[in-house]
């Protein structure tokens, strides 16, 4: 096994329901495409542009079930003209040797990233 970190993003509004329901789709995204499991997981690190402050990220994981998994959330750098109501994760795991992290951008996201898209 190596240590890899995995990235991902997705937009959401500013509500509770709308950052966890995102969050979740992205998690679920990362551990299947990945096919992880809870015990490979080491830590996430979330963050949020400032748009986003009507709930933490790191509780959409909780919800489901990664309770032993240390998790942060901290704010983006507010760049002028940078997308709007983005949630990106950077999940550190265990992956097999021979296996390669499969980022997860979703939605609109996919743009932060069209170097990532090509190549998938």
């Amino acid at each position: 096994m190596r240590v890899a970190a995995i990235r991902g993003a997705v937009q959401a509004e500013n509500d509770a329901d709308s950052v966890l329901t995102a969050t979740e789709e992205l998690l679920r995204e990362i551990i299947g495409q990945n096919g992880l499991q809870p015990e490979q997981m080491i830590s996430a690190i979330f963050t949020t542009t400032e748009d986003l402050d009507a709930e933490f990220p790191a509780v959409a994981a909780r919800r489901m079930g990664l309770n032993e998994v240390p998790l942060m959330c901290a704010r983006e750098i507010p760049v002028p003209g940078a997308m709007p109501g983005v949630i990106r994760v950077m999940l550190h795991t265990y992956l097999p040797r021979t296996a390669s992290a499969k980022h997860v951008y979703l939605g609109e996201t996919r743009n932060l990233r069209a170097d990532l898209n090509a190549a998938q």
